[in-house]
């Protein structure tokens, strides 16, 4: 779906929610994310979800987790209700479901392959508010009475490393060498062992966001919100703190960012005894995970295809030594 096409199905998604001002593009990827005004002033964002990517169940489900986060006292963006009621919208002619939530204001915290805006005492302080509302977020969700119909993926040990990986089988990246087959391969044998002990050894496991990449980790003052929850899944809280470490693989003072959100994170919740020994072999299953996703998303011979393939590379080099 290219540009014009989103923004002209923006427009007949928002007619479910009545008088809008015309919707903005923010970004056209997994879904076509827009900016609008509803007639009663409403800051809101639309949302066209990706077609075969989560179940309108799952959807559901996402926004009624929304709400309870809410609830609990945290800053997320909740479901604006059409004018019918529902959370949700059929756009026919774009194949896709609809859906609007509140805006939240702040700064993106950077973006990927962008060295981190802010001084290094800055940047820790962030990660610091980022690790803290992680940990508020799984706390709320374990609190959470889920409904009976609640429904979304569980990312486990065989839906990150197992045969058929949710998001693609990364050592089948089109741009690896044979040898680089064989590293990624071998560092998948080492992570399974990691995860399975982190797993025996009663590794907490709950939902999780799941995406708390910079892009969707507000500023706000002294602190942070989460938004762009399409995502979340049952998985494991370690994988979570590594999901947030992944774009600072290039980092030079990655080891303080991470110490920095691991600290934050136990203010709130407690962690593991070895968490900082987990936390880059969780980071590095990130790393795979992405070098799998874009061969369904993009052509071979794309040069992003090859940018996660190294990424993913370097990510295993550095942590198997």
């Amino acid at each position: 779906m290219n540009d014009d096409d989103a923004l002209r199905y923006a427009e007949l998604a928002l007619e479910n929610w009545g008088p809008a001002s015309p919707p903005r593009l923010i970004k056209n990827r997994e879904n076509a994310v827009f900016e609008t005004y509803l007639a009663d002033g409403t800051h809101a964002a639309l949302r066209l979800h990706r077609p075969g990517y989560q179940t309108d169940n799952a959807i559901r489900s996402e926004l009624w987790w929304a709400e309870a986060l809410v609830v609990s006292g945290l800053s997320v963006p909740v479901p604006v209700r059409s004018l019918s009621g529902d959370v949700l919208a059929s756009v026919p002619r774009a194949g896709r479901m609809a859906s609007v939530v509140s805006w939240l204001d702040g700064a993106p915290m950077g973006e990927g392959d962008v060295p981190l805006p802010g001084s290094p005492d800055q940047q820790e302080a962030v990660h610091f508010a980022l690790g803290a509302e992680l940990a508020r977020i799984h706390r709320a969700s374990d609190d959470a009475d889920l409904p009976a119909k609640f429904d979304r993926p569980v990312l486990d040990a065989t839906a990150l490393l197992g045969d058929t990986p949710a998001w693609g089988r990364f050592w089948e990246n089109p741009t690896l060498s044979v040898a680089e087959t064989e590293t990624l391969l071998e560092v998948r044998s080492r992570l399974q062992n990691v995860i399975a002990g982190h797993a025996k050894n009663g590794g907490d496991f709950g939902l999780i966001h799941a995406d708390a990449l910079r892009e969707n980790v507000l500023v706000q003052g002294q602190d942070v919100a989460l938004i762009d929850f399409d995502d979340g899944v049952f998985g494991f809280r370690m994988y979570e703190l590594g999901v947030a470490m992944s774009q600072n693989w290039d980092q030079s003072n990655r080891d303080a960012l991470g110490a920095a959100l691991l600290e934050g994170y136990a203010t709130i919740r407690d962690l593991p005894a070895d968490a900082k020994k987990l936390l880059e072999p969780f980071t590095v299953m990130r790393g795979l995970a992405s070098c799998g996703w874009v061969i369904a998303r993009y052509k071979p011979d794309d040069p992003v295809v090859r940018t996660y393939a190294e990424r993913a590379l370097e990510m295993c080099r550095r942590w198997a030594g």
